[in-house]
C-alpha cells in the first residue's frame, strides 16, 4: 500500500465523488466543502496519478476511459472504507435498530411490538421511521423493511410479502355493494404517493377502463385509510396497511377480490456481511406476525 503515499486521501475522495454523483456541485454538497475545493482536489489527485481522470466538457465532468475504470475499483474501496466505520460504531449488540416507511410503522408494526418484546427482552429495538431508502452497510441501522421491485443497488433484500391491493371502505358504505362494477358509484380517496393506479385492481375485477369520482387526495397512505374509516369514500389498500381495520370491523373489503402490484414488502440488509442474531430473530419474529395478518385474506 506504499503507493497510497503519493496521493492524499481528500483527493481520492473527491475523484471517486465527483464520478459517483456526476458533478462538482453534488460533490461538494456531499462532502460539506466549496466547488472550489473540490476542483483543486481533483486537478491535485490527477497530478499526483499523473492520470487525466476527467475530461472538462460543456455538460460537465466526463470519466476518461482509463479515469473509468480506476473511479469503479475506487468507489469499491470507499464503499468497504464506509462498511468498517460503520462496522465499527455498532457496539451495543442489544440495540436492533429498524428503518421502516411511517406508514408501516403506523398501521402494522408498532401494535405488535410488545410481542416481540415479551420474546425478546434481551434487544432494545429502536425504530427509524422514513421513506428514504438507507444502505445499513453505511449507517446505523440494522435492517429496513420498504415497499418496492427488491431491485436496489448496494444492499440484500429478502421479499416478506407480494403486495396485493384491493378496494376497502366503511361496514356502511359497503352495504350499497352487489356486484364489483358498484364500487364506480362509490367516491374515491387517492394516495397521490401511490406506485400504483385503481386500473391494477378494476383489470382483475374486470371492470379495465372505467373510472372512479374522486373525492379526496392526500399524500399519505394513512391518511387515506382515516378517510376510509370515515365513510368518505373508498380506497384502494394493502394487507399491511388495512389489515387491523379489518380485523376491527372499521372497514370492510368487499368481493374478496386482490391483485398483485407487481411490488412485495422486503427486508432490507448489509450486502457482503453476517447477519447478526438479532437481525435474525426480528426477521423470524415479523414473518411469524405477517402470517397472522395473512389469515384475514384467504
Amino acid at each position: 500500500m506504499k503507493n497510497l503515499n503519493s496521493v492524499h486521501l481528500n483527493g481520492l475522495r473527491a475523484l471517486e465523488a465527483v464520478g459517483r454523483l456526476g458533478s462538482l456541485q453534488a460533490a461538494a454538497d456531499e462532502l460539506g466543502v466549496s466547488i472550489g475545493a473540490v476542483s483543486q482536489q481533483v486537478i491535485k489527485a490527477e497530478t499526483q496519478l499523473d492520470l487525466a481522470v476527467f475530461e472538462r466538457t460543456p455538460k460537465g465532468m466526463v470519466a476518461t476511459e482509463r479515469g473509468a475504470r480506476m473511479l469503479a475499483i475506487l468507489g469499491q474501496g470507499f464503499q468497504h472504507l464506509s462498511q468498517a466505520v460503520a462496522s465499527a460504531r455498532r457496539r451495543d449488540d442489544s440495540v436492533l435498530t429498524v428503518s421502516v416507511a411511517p406508514v408501516f410503522a403506523a398501521r402494522w408494526l408498532v401494535c405488535r411490538l410488545d410481542r416481540f418484546a415479551e420474546r425478546h427482552p434481551e434487544i432494545n429495538l429502536r425504530m427509524d421511521a422514513t421513506t428514504r431508502l438507507v444502505n445499513p452497510a453505511l449507517c446505523d441501522v440494522d435492517i429496513g423493511i420498504r415497499v418496492g421491485t427488491g431491485n436496489w443497488p448496494d444492499v440484500a433484500t429478502e421479499l416478506l410479502l407480494p403486495q396485493e391491493v384491493f378496494p376497502v371502505c366503511s361496514p356502511q358504505m359497503a352495504e350499497r355493494l352487489g356486484a364489483p362494477a358498484d364500487i364506480l358509484k362509490l367516491p374515491a380517496i387517492l394516495d397521490g404517493n401511490a406506485m400504483f393506479t385503481w386500473e391494477v385492481w378494476l383489470q382483475k375485477a374486470g371492470l379495465s377502463g372505467s373510472t372512479l369520482e374522486t373525492r379526496h387526495v392526500f399524500n399519505d397512505a394513512s391518511l387515506c385509510l382515516d378517510a376510509a374509516i370515515a365513510g368518505q369514500g373508498v380506497m384502494l389498500a394493502w394487507q399491511t396497511l388495512a389489515g387491523f381495520a379489518l380485523e376491527q370491523g372499521q372497514l370492510v373489503a368487499p368481493f374478496g377480490i386482490r391483485a398483485k402490484t407487481g411490488f412485495g414488502h422486503y427486508f432490507v440488509t448489509a450486502e457482503g456481511i453476517r447477519e447478526p442474531k438479532k437481525v435474525s430473530d426480528f426477521k423470524a419474529w415479523i414473518r411469524e406476525e405477517m402470517a397472522g395478518t395473512l389469515k384475514l385474506f384467504p
